[in-house]
């Protein structure tokens, strides 16, 4: 099934059901009315969306209305944890080689992640809205889980059981704020602004056979000002898997349900099939040139995420937001 969380005036929204083909949706009153609900009672609420869900793809829902992305909040508005990891090691490795660095062999072994903040997630069409354009403007394009309750020394494997939802993330980035944040040693912090997700979360079912391995074996296309940038296979070359990436959480604690864990940037080693974030293509430069030539992202600019199934179809909706300045 489908779910999206429509604006309403409050910090949590409305829980509505979409349709397969993201035309027409319902709300889920009666059943749930926020997201965070179904998350904690899955195995009693779950079911019983799913039957609107099946009701709404026949036509026999009761009262559908046109679906509208611009409506939506995230999909889980705000959440108990988001943890976002670095699990496709390309990624790092170009970081890496642009500033003649090695590769710490750890990397390799034990994944990347730092707490990003999560009490106020962006819609998927809500402005970005940073205080200025000399910090660095870099989207993300990102696939991101929420989890159910997951216990503590969980391993990979039995950990994917606690995957609900996936969904597609904008991961906004502040690059020219990172370096003084690390040199601290302490990791990102004002260098992480608000995170955006897609306008919908589905269940593993409505991947098909896309979902492999605790990965999705897709495109993930992103496009800057109109033009296309980014066409990554976010399957074969995502070195850590879902799965991996909770257990990583739960190696000291557990991880309860509405948890949000993101894949970091999705990359991939062939450069002809482009970037997720500008950062990278900087990187590509400075070891083709000797320098980056491509600037950050500047206001007035858009950004397009969006993921299609094999079929051609949007999966998710589509990420589409504009940079700001504060008003």
């Amino acid at each position: 099934m489908k779910l999206a969380t429509y604006k309403d005036g409050s910090r949590d929204g409305q829980l509505v059901v979409v349709s397969r083909d993201l035309s027409t949706a319902h709300y889920a009153t009666g059943i749930a009315s926020r997201l965070q609900q179904v998350l904690d009672d899955w195995n009693f609420l779950s079911p019983q969306l799913q039957d609107l869900y099946d009701q709404l793809n026949a036509g026999r829902a009761r009262h559908p209305f046109p679906f509208d992305p611009q409506q939506c909040m995230a999909p889980l508005p705000r959440a108990y944890q988001w943890a976002d990891g670095s699990a496709y090691i390309n990624h790092v490795e170009l970081v890496r080689k642009a500033r003649n660095a090695e590769v710490p062999a750890s990397f390799y072994t034990d994944p990347l992640m730092y707490q990003g903040g999560s009490d106020d997630f962006l819609g998927p069409c809500d402005d970005v809205v940073v205080p200025s354009e000399s910090m660095g403007i870099d989207f993300e394009a990102e696939i991101a889980v929420v989890t159910g309750d997951v216990k503590m020394g969980t391993g990979p494997e039995q950990a994917l059981d606690g995957i609900r939802l996936v969904m597609l993330a904008n991961d906004v980035s502040l690059r020219n704020l990172i370096p003084a944040e690390l040199a601290k040693g302490f990791g990102f912090f004002q260098s992480k602004p608000a995170t955006a997700f897609s306008p919908v979360a589905v269940t593993l079912d409505e991947l098909g056979d896309a979902w492999d391995g605790g990965r999705v074996h897709l495109t993930l296309q992103s496009t800057w000002n109109g033009r296309r940038v980014g066409m990554c296979d976010a399957g074969p070359e995502m070195t850590f898997h879902f799965g991996q990436l909770i257990a990583h959480i739960c190696k000291t604690r557990n991880v309860r349900a509405g948890s949000i864990v993101g894949s970091g940037t999705v990359s991939n080693k062939d450069w002809a099939k482009g970037y997720s974030c500008i950062a990278e293509k900087r990187c590509i430069e400075t070891i083709q040139d000797g320098q980056p030539g491509t600037e950050f992202m500047k206001y007035g600019d858009t950004i397009r995420i969006e993921m299609k199934n094999k079929a051609g179809q949007s999966l998710f909706g589509a990420i589409e937001q504009s940079i700001a300045a504060p008003r």
